[in-house]
């Protein structure tokens, strides 16, 4: 997958397994990129996607 191709359901669907989706929305709320990195390790998100979610936090800039 690359970045046009994103789509954040897959990702949400793995936090949503290990019930930790709230947690990673008041990680991404808050701008805690440390915070969602480690969330979406403990649900097998892999490295890529991660890296994709991160761009697009920081891409953000407090605009989401």
């Amino acid at each position: 997958m690359d970045e046009r191709d994103f789509e954040g359901t897959l990702v949400l669907e793995q936090l949503a397994a290990i019930g930790r989706i709230e947690d990673f929305f008041d990680a991404i709320d808050s701008d805690d990129v440390r915070r969602a990195v480690s969330l979406m390790k403990k649900a097998g998100v892999d490295a890529h996607t991660i890296a994709i979610v991160v761009r697009k936090m920081e891409d953000s800039d407090g605009g989401h």
